[in-house]
Formats: structure tokens, C-alpha cells, sequence
């Protein structure tokens, strides 16, 4: 008769990992079972590659449905991990004992789509239908350690477990008192409803797996799941009866294709704040105490005082001041804490406490970066090279390797040098992968400057762009062929011609010739049908800029110059038709597309371009009833090119802000002229004038309506101009400018001439002989 010996644990506990170790060498057993999914059972001689680092995940997704996906993460303080990697050391069969993945999905698709159907028979009751059998188990099973945290008098279940099992390293006794204190809550729970059908399908194919180890004639069988399972399993009975109610059970569960391979987890995705529903607040610190659990002396002392030497550490890198007199007063406080809680061993709840008090000096915001770093963590596991993948990760790996971009879990900072051929390798990847919806690399606002050979990326990899690798490999076996089919098709299905030129801008970038080419076709197809003028307004800017500074890379982007040219022209020919009788927000809307154009061309300074935008300014500045925003704005244009006089400006300035007008409009028409800079209104003293009568000469109500427009303007100043005006009210109204004759009247020739040898000796010149 087999003995078997029901180790139930919780996932991702380091007491529990050390407890499982001990167990597992005072049972010696024959075989392991472990609570996994049965798929899975071919690739766990990979868990003992010396390349094979925690924190990892088994993957399994469908063939036909990548969305379908799971993921079942370890961490070195994994219980499950440690028994696997002792049945590898001691090479003993081991086998994964849960249902397998490929019945979930389809069980799971086969209840929506029932419930999908029920939804859409009982679209005109006022009950929604009852969800099927194998969704019900979401949700549905209350927490065995918050129940137990609760009768123990503790408020969080998490920390109650850490007290009594993780900081514990008392082998296989503490199973025998986690398997009573499971009994009797799981009792309780089934006494108040019964186990959801998915529950009672997993245990049916755990007790399965556990008689045809018995049926196999292991003597002594070593069975490591979750605590919640252990009362499931010791109801297993040799009678036929319920063998057969389990065989019965488990008959004719539908199934799909599933892949399987390991990839690379992270101690954020690991807690619980990740989503993963199995997590753990604190990896971080679990992974610590795991470490802790392996000093044979002086265990307690080190749980304290190492952490918080760990959080000294972390806190004088980040540039604060910590001093070693801070950090023994710290260890005092914990261990203090500990003896007045009547703890053996420091918890997390002592350890921040202490450090809050003594080394961030009651700062919150310190003791988040403490949590963020080191209770949560940012450690990032790695597969070896033998992992099955699929010819776009492996390529991307190579490239990886190649380019010396190694994919961690904290975020990095990096610099390129794009003149220099591995910053514009690592640059030319970074790219494509954003393309490809994988954003390992965010360009920081101010790291791709106009004409630059420098950008910044911060870098941070997510466990999830594994399942994002896998469904792009549709579109092809490498990163570059991947991202020229990917956008190919988003290209065929894409309409909109500002989306088409950040495309091709965005291509350019990732070195993408194929992309630009098929971009640029897009294009010229988009815009021969396109009659909305604020649609290629916004398509230009893009243009303009991929024109005016191509990139880096020098490719060549000719083949723009005759789209841009047709822009620009329909968009001078259409302009005033399309802002006429325009209200506030179109108008606002309208003058930011207006001021891109503007600055756009500008830029370029081709006279085929320029010349055609000024005539429309200009024609769009004498337009009748256009909204006094976008007119105050065209007056300053034409007045900063010196397209318009100051003598005119000033008079139309005097006419919008006349008093025959509204006064709402006049300060929409101030807002236009002034937008960007006030350094016009500080040096002009013509137009200060006009503004300084205008204001004056409203009445209170008019005032009162105009004051939130015009004290938006002002507030779009910077401070040193609202300074320099501040200053002229004070000093009052300035004296009127002198008159040409009156400056010829202050010129002196003879007086000139005198001076004339001495600047010449000032500027090194010899004057000339007198003739």
C-alpha cells in the first residue's frame, strides 16, 4: 500500500518552500506530484538548466486563440519550485497534477458562448441569465487564510500565514496542522454552499493522478499543491465508487491545441497588485526571508538588521541621508516592536514602522520608493537558450545579445548616439518593437530633437510582451519582417491621412523602406479623394517636418515633395472657406492647426510652399466675420514677417478693439495678436495704447464679461514679459516715439567724423589718409 504524504502549502511562501525542502529529505519519496498543469510535464527538465533563473512562468496558450493564454509563474521561494528542483537533483519522476490548460480553454469557451446565447434569448426579461456552471467558480470560494486570519483574531490573512508558516522552519509537522486548520475551514465553507464545478473537476483530476501513481506501484508518494486541495485529497478512497464518480466527472471534457514554453516573470507581475490572482503582496521581502531561512545562525538577528541595511542602502543611492547611527536605531525600534507584540521575529509591519520613524523621517513618499523597490521588488528571471520559442522571439533574442540590450524588469535609462552604428542598431529595434505594440522603449518627449543625432528611451520589459511576440509572429519570422507585414495591413486599413503620415514618419525612424514606399502610395490615394481642408492641415505638419529633416539615417524622402506641394496648395485655395462662421472651440481647434501649418512651412522655406501659405494669411486677415481669434492671429503672422506694416497693425488693432464692436470679440481678436509672446505689447507703444484705451473705456458689466478672456491671454506670457508689463503700468504712459526728422534732426555729421578714427583704432582699421 503507497503512503502518500499531503504537503499543503501556499503559492509563493518562503516558509513553505523551506518546509517543503525539509519535508521532501526526511520522506525520501519515490515520486512528486505538484499541483501544475498536466501539459506542462515535458518541459520541466528545463526547470534545471543552469541558465534557468526565477522569477519564470510556464506559458500556455492555443494555436488557434493567442488571446487564450495563462500564465503559472515561480519564484526561487516557490514551494513548488523547490520540490521540482528536488526531484530533478534526486531524479525522481515528477509529474504536474491539476487539469490540463487545453480543458480550461475550451470549457471555458464553451460556457461563454452558452452564456452569450442565454444573454441574447433573454434580451427582453429584467433578470440577467445565470451564468453556466464553469463560470460560477470566479469569485466564488472564500479565502481559506482570510477566514482562518479572521478567527486568529487578525485583520489581513496574508500576514497572519507569514507569522505562523513562512517565518517557521519546522518541516514536515507544520503540514499535519496546515491539513487540520484546512479541514475544518473547508467544513465550514461547503457546509454554506457547495464546491464550484471547475473546483471539483481540478480535484477530480488531482485524486486521478493520485491513484495512477499508486496503480504504478510507488511506495511512497509526495504530494505538493495548495493547502486549499489537501482536505480533497485525503478523501481519496481505493473503492471503485469513487473512482468511478471521479472518472465520470472528467468524461468527455472538451479540449484544444495548446502550446507550452517558459518565459521570463517579474516580482511586479508576482504580486498581487499585478493581477495575477495567485500573487503575493511583498515578493520582494518573501524573497529576502527565503534568503533569511538559509543562515543557520543568527536567523532572527539577520531578518531585522539586513533589511533594513538593505533599505539604508536603497535610500542613500536614491541621494538621501542616511547615517549608520540612523540605521542601529532603526533595529532597535523593529526588534523593540517585535518583543512588545510578542513576536519571535520582526514582520514587514515593525520593519516599515521602524524605517518610517528613523531613516525617512515620517516621509510617506519614501517609504513608497521602499516599497516600489525592495517589499515588491523589480527582479526579472531569464530562460535558457534551449527554451522552445518561436522564430520572432528567437530573433529578437539574438538581436538582443547582439546589440547588448538586456531585458530587465526596472526601468533604465538610455542614451544613443545615432551617429555611431550600435546606437542607431539599438534605435532601429526600439522603434520597430514600439510598432509592433511592444513598448519596451519610450522615446522621452525631448530625446528625438529636431535634426539631432541623440535620443533618450527609458526601457522597461514586461512579462506580457512574450504573449505580444507570439501573436505578432503572424506577420512574419523576424522583428523586421514582422513589423513590415504588421504595418502593411494596418496601412490597407487605414483611411486617415494624419495616421498615414506618422506612419511614415515612424517608418523612416525604424528604417523601413518597404513601409514608406507602400506609406507613401497610401498617401497619394488618401489625399487625391480627400476634400475636408482641416484633414490635410492635419497631414502636413508631419510631411513638413519628415521633409525638412528626413532623419539620421539620410533616406531619401523625395517622393513626399509633390504630395506636400498638392497640400499645400489645396489647403491655401480652401483655408477661408473653411473657417468662416466659426464658433469659439472650432475656432480654438482651427488655430492650432493654423499655427502648426504655419510653423510647419515655415521651417521648410521653399517659396513653392511659402509664398501660397501667405497669400491665403493674408486673404484669411481681410475675410469678413471670421472669429476675431484666428484674425488677431493672422494680423500678428503677416506683422512678424514684415508683411505688414506697424502702422497698419496698429490700426487694425485700434479697429477690432473699437468700441462700435462686441467686446467678446475684441478680445477673442487681442488674443489672436498676442498668443506666444507679450514682447509686442511691451515695445510697441502704439498698440499699448490702443489696449490701455480699450480696457479703460469698457463698462463694468463689459469688463467683467471680457476679463476671463483677457486674463487668459495674459497668463499664456511668460513671466518675465508679465513682469516688464507690470513695471510700464507703473511708470505710466511713455512719451510718444520721435519722427524720422526728428532723429535726422539729432544726427551730428561733424561730430561723427570726429569719432570715426577712434573706431577705427578700436576695431583694428587704419583710417583712411586724408586726400
Amino acid at each position: 500500500m503507497s503512503e502518500i504524504f499531503l504537503l499543503g502549502i501556499r503559492h509563493h511562501g518562503p516558509g513553505s518552500a523551506y518546509s517543503v525542502g525539509q519535508a521532501l529529505a526526511e520522506i525520501q519519496p519515490d515520486i512528486l506530484l505538484i499541483e501544475g498543469p498536466a501539459e506542462a510535464e515535458s518541459l520541466l527538465a528545463l526547470a534545471g538548466h543552469a541558465a534557468m533563473t526565477p522569477p519564470v512562468a510556464l506559458l500556455i496558450y492555443a494555436e488557434d486563440n493567442l488571446a487564450d493564454a495563462a500564465f503559472f509563474p515561480f519564484a526561487q521561494f516557490s514551494p513548488e519550485w523547490q520540490a521540482l528542483q528536488y526531484g530533478l537533483q534526486q531524479q525522481i519522476p515528477i509529474r504536474l497534477m491539476d487539469l490540463p490548460h487545453h480543458h480550461h480553454i475550451a470549457l471555458q469557451r464553451k460556457a461563454l458562448a452558452e452564456a452569450s446565447a442565454a444573454a441574447e434569448s433573454m434580451r427582453t426579461d429584467t433578470e440577467a441569465p445565470p451564468l453556466p456552471p464553469y463560470l460560477q467558480e470566479h469569485g466564488s470560494t472564500s479565502d481559506p487564510l482570510a477566514l482562518l486570519a479572521e478567527a486568529a483574531g487578525f485583520a489581513d490573512g496574508e500576514r497572519w500565514w507569514e507569522r505562523l508558516v513562512e517565518q517557521r522552519r519546522e518541516g514536515l509537522p507544520v503540514f499535519a496542522a496546515i491539513a487540520e486548520a484546512m479541514t475544518a475551514v473547508r467544513a465550514a465553507v461547503e457546509a454554506e454552499r457547495p464546491i464550484p464545478y471547475r473546483e471539483a473537476l481540478r480535484e477530480a483530476w488531482m485524486r486521478q493522478t493520485l491513484r495512477q501513481a499508486q496503480d504504478s506501484g510507488f511506495e511512497r508518494i509526495a504530494v505538493i499543491c495548495g493547502a486549499w486541495h489537501v482536505p480533497a485529497l485525503q478523501r481519496l478512497e481505493a473503492t471503485p465508487t469513487d473512482a468511478a464518480g471521479d472518472l465520470a466527472l472528467l468524461k468527455g471534457l472538451p479540449k484544444c491545441k495548446t502550446v507550452v514554453t517558459w518565459t521570463p516573470w517579474s516580482y511586479g507581475r508576482l504580486a498581487a497588485a499585478g493581477g495575477y490572482r495567485a500573487g503575493v503582496s511583498s515578493p520582494g521581502w518573501y524573497d529576502f526571508l527565503w534568503q533569511s531561512h538559509h543562515r543557520p545562525r543568527n536567523h532572527s538577528t539577520y531578518v531585522g538588521a539586513g533589511w533594513l541595511a538593505r533599505v539604508a542602502h536603497l535610500l542613500r543611492h536614491e541621494g538621501h541621508d542616511v547615517a549608520t547611527a540612523n540605521v542601529i536605531e532603526a533595529v532597535r525600534l523593529a526588534e523593540a516592536l517585535t518583543a512588545l507584540r510578542g513576536r519571535s521575529l520582526p514582520t514587514l509591519d515593525e520593519l516599515n514602522e521602524a524605517a518610517l520613524a528613523t531613516l525617512c523621517f515620517g516621509d510617506d513618499a519614501q517609504l513608497r520608493l521602499i516599497e516600489e523597490r525592495l517589499i515588491v521588488g523589480e527582479r526579472l528571471g531569464s530562460v535558457p537558450p534551449e527554451t522552445p520559442l518561436t522564430p520572432l522571439q528567437s530573433d529578437l533574442a539574438r538581436q538582443q545579445r547582439t546589440l547588448r540590450l538586456k531585458a530587465e524588469a526596472e526601468e533604465r535609462v538610455l542614451e544613443l548616439d545615432l551617429r555611431q552604428s550600435t546606437g542607431l542598431e539599438r534605435s532601429k529595434l526600439l522603434h520597430r518593437l514600439h510598432l509592433l505594440t511592444i513598448p519596451w522603449g519610450k522615446l522621452a518627449p525631448a530625446g528625438r530633437g529636431k535634426g539631432t543625432f541623440r535620443e533618450v528611451w527609458h526601457l522597461q520589459w514586461q512579462p506580457e510582451f512574450a504573449v505580444r511576440l507570439i501573436e505578432m509572429s503572424i506577420w512574419g519570422s523576424t522583428v523586421i519582417e514582422a513589423t513590415t507585414g504588421y504595418l502593411h495591413e494596418q496601412l490597407r486599413q487605414s483611411s486617415n491621412l494624419a495616421q498615414i503620415a506618422a506612419m511614415i514618419d515612424q517608418a523612416l525612424l525604424a528604417d523601413l523602406p518597404a513601409v514608406v514606399d507602400f506609406a507613401v502610395q497610401r498617401l497619394q490615394a488618401e489625399a487625391a479623394v480627400a476634400g475636408d481642408v482641416t484633414t490635410l492641415m492635419t497631414a502636413l505638419p508631419t510631411l513638413a517636418r519628415v521633409l525638412r529633416y528626413g532623419n539620421v539615417r539620410a533616406t531619401d524622402v523625395v517622393l513626399l515633395e509633390q504630395i506636400l506641394d498638392g497640400f499645400v496648395t489645396r489647403i491655401a485655395i480652401g483655408l477661408p472657406a473653411a473657417c468662416y462662421s466659426l464658433d469659439d472651440d472650432a475656432a480654438e481647434a482651427m488655430l492650432t492647426k493654423v499655427e502648426a501649418c504655419h510653423d510647419a512651412l515655415m521651417l521648410l522655406q521653399e517659396d513653392s510652399y511659402v509664398t501660397p501659405w501667405w497669400e491665403a494669411i493674408a486673404r484669411l486677415a481681410d475675410q469678413v466675420g471670421l472669429h476675431g481669434l484666428l484674425a488677431g492671429k493672422c494680423c500678428r503672422l503677416l506683422l512678424n514677417a514684415e508683411r505688414l506694416s506697424a502702422e497698419a497693425a496698429a490700426n487694425r488693432f485700434h479697429f477690432a478693439l473699437s468700441t462700435a464692436g462686441q467686446p467678446e470679440a475684441a478680445a477673442a481678436w487681442l488674443r489672436g495678436m498676442l498668443r506666444g509672446s507679450g514682447l509686442l505689447l511691451v515695445y510697441d507703444e502704439r498698440i499699448w495704447s490702443v489696449v490701455d484705451q480699450w480696457l479703460v473705456g469698457l463698462s463694468e458689466e463689459h469688463f467683467l464679461n471680457v476679463l476671463p478672456l483677457v486674463r487668459r491671454t495674459f497668463a499664456d506670457f511668460a513671466f518675465g514679459e508679465r513682469r516688464m508689463m507690470g513695471e510700464k503700468v507703473k511708470t505710466g504712459p511713455q512719451p510718444q516715439a520721435r519722427t524720422a526728422q526728428h532723429q535726422e534732426r539729432l544726427f551730428d555729421p561733424e561730430a561723427a567724423v570726429a569719432a570715426l578714427p577712434v573706431v577705427l583704432q578700436m576695431l583694428g582699421l587704419h583710417a583712411p589718409e586724408a586726400g
